[in-house]
């Protein structure tokens, strides 16, 4: 097959392997759905039970939740500066987006413009320089509390689970996501656990996995004031089973994660990194958020406090080289996310990622040298009003072509396929360790009864 034998062009592109294609404009009926299933599933189950898988989710994964709660999440939109320098700082970003084969610049590439730009104005006009500053605080402040804003609404509709007589949609949604989660973590415990990572500030996989029963490893140790670690030990959860001394047994459903762009509750601190106690959904006055301060210094010079948001917020802004990457603690994150999947055997599937992020791209690239790698790309994407795809599409497209080796990749891509609902619903594999289901599927192999499970009966509404 040839990189050229799929039409990008149409609304939804399934790719399975080398010979199976399945490109369509036309809308996937439920029947049609149950169809593919048969194709899809297996092919999934068969991936997530590699030697080595890791999850890469973007912010898609929070769009989507959010979409089905009937909620607006909060998008990558661009920073609102009101400096005199912000056509400047517009046109910069936008100018590296696009060097970057991005497409639009977002308010990473603000952020990351802004802080360049402080840099030098601190040599030749530090009163700009504070100035400036000041703004970003107060543009950063509103930012983390539009995440906040974004999960406490969450968090309240989730706990009214009835809504006129019907379940919320939060519940829905809530019951999707963590389906979505334990899909990809029911892994057999004697198999390496599951590596995910993320470009999301937010913390809706944290709560997921938490009301899942599934068990987060990271960097950060302590309980009262969790610290990031500079090495990564392989810490993992056995138990002993009854009657059995000194044979310790794998705990089910733990996993590894790694936010590869910080966290709205990670802190600065002196040298160190922490983890404050910020619970989903805070108020904007919980004692852990970052307030915005501004204080009058002598004579002309404004100052900041020495607790501006800026110098706390461990979030991390899209690199246009890779100077960023190469700094505490991003070094860390970037050496965990490239020796977990640049690996023979091992399986990548990303979900609401758009090939945005040229350092992130570049260690996916050096995964795919090695021939028994695979990735699984798995998108949403809709036509907009002048019949057009949004960038991600264009850059998935590029993506696959550079790299030129079909055999490797997996694709579901467009409304259908990449619509989490549908994931959960029809393709999704169901635990691994389910063992009921195939005990199910024993017996009835033995009566030579027909094998029915692929007809989904009590499809939630």
């Amino acid at each position: 097959m040839n990189t050229i034998d799929l039409d990008w062009g149409k609304k939804h592109i399934l790719k399975t392997n080398s010979y199976k294609i399945f490109c369509t404009d036309e809308d996937l009926s439920e029947e049609e759905a149950f169809n593919k299933r048969k194709e899809i599933e297996p092919w999934l189950a068969a991936i997530f039970q590699s030697e080595h898988l890791s999850l890469l989710a973007g912010s898609g994964l929070t769009t989507a939740v959010c979409a089905l709660a009937g909620l607006y999440s909060q998008g990558m939109g661009r920073l609102d500066l009101k400096t005199k320098y912000a056509e400047l700082i517009k046109k910069r970003a936008e100018e590296t987006a696009l060097k970057m084969e991005r497409g639009e610049a977002n308010i990473e590439d603000d952020i990351r413009v802004t802080n360049e730009l402080i840099s030098g104005l601190q040599i030749i006009d530090p009163l700009e320089a504070n100035l400036l500053k000041e703004e970003l605080d107060e543009k950063l402040y509103n930012f983390i509390s539009t995440v906040l804003k974004t999960e406490e609404t969450y968090i309240k509709q989730l706990r009214n689970k009835v809504e006129n007589g019907k379940y919320s949609k939060s519940l829905r949604s809530f019951n999707v996501l963590k389906t979505f989660l334990l899909s990809f973590s029911s892994r057999a415990a004697s198999r390496e656990r599951l590596n995910i990572f993320t470009t999301n500030y937010d913390r809706f996989i944290e709560l997921g996995c938490d009301e899942s029963g599934i068990i987060l490893l990271d960097r950060f140790k302590g309980k009262i004031t969790p610290i990031f670690r500079n090495t990564r030990l392989e810490l993992d959860f056995h138990y002993n089973p009854p009657g059995i001394r000194g044979e310790p047994r794998y705990v089910e459903g733990v996993v590894r994660i790694c936010k590869l762009h910080g966290s709205i509750d990670w802190r600065y601190e002196s040298d160190r990194i922490l983890r404050c106690l910020l619970p989903f959904g805070a108020n904007n006055n919980h004692p852990e958020v970052p307030q915005y301060n501004k204080t009058e210094g002598q004579g002309s010079e404004l100052c900041l406090s020495p607790d501006s948001v800026s110098d706390q917020v461990v979030i991390y802004p899209n690199s246009s080289k890779d100077i960023e990457t190469a700094l505490y603690p991003y070094s860390e994150l970037f050496r965990d996310f490239s020796s977990s999947i640049c690996r023979p055997n091992s399986i990548l599937v990303t979900f609401g990622y758009g090939f945005g992020d040229s350092h992130i791209n570049r260690i996916i690239e050096d995964m795919l040298t090695i021939p028994s790698t695979h990735l699984v790309i798995i998108a949403w994407d809709k036509k907009n009003e002048e019949g057009t795809f949004g960038g991600a599409r264009d850059r998935i497209r590029r993506f696959y072509e550079k790299i030129g080796n079909p055999a490797q990749f997996t694709l579901l891509i467009g409304g259908h396929f990449g619509d989490i609902s549908n994931l959960v619903d029809y393709y999704l594999p169901k635990s691994a360790i389910d063992k009921i289901t195939k005990a199910k599927h024993k017996i009835q192999n033995d009566r030579g009864e027909p094998d029915n499970s692929n007809k989904l009966d009590n499809k939630e509404d």
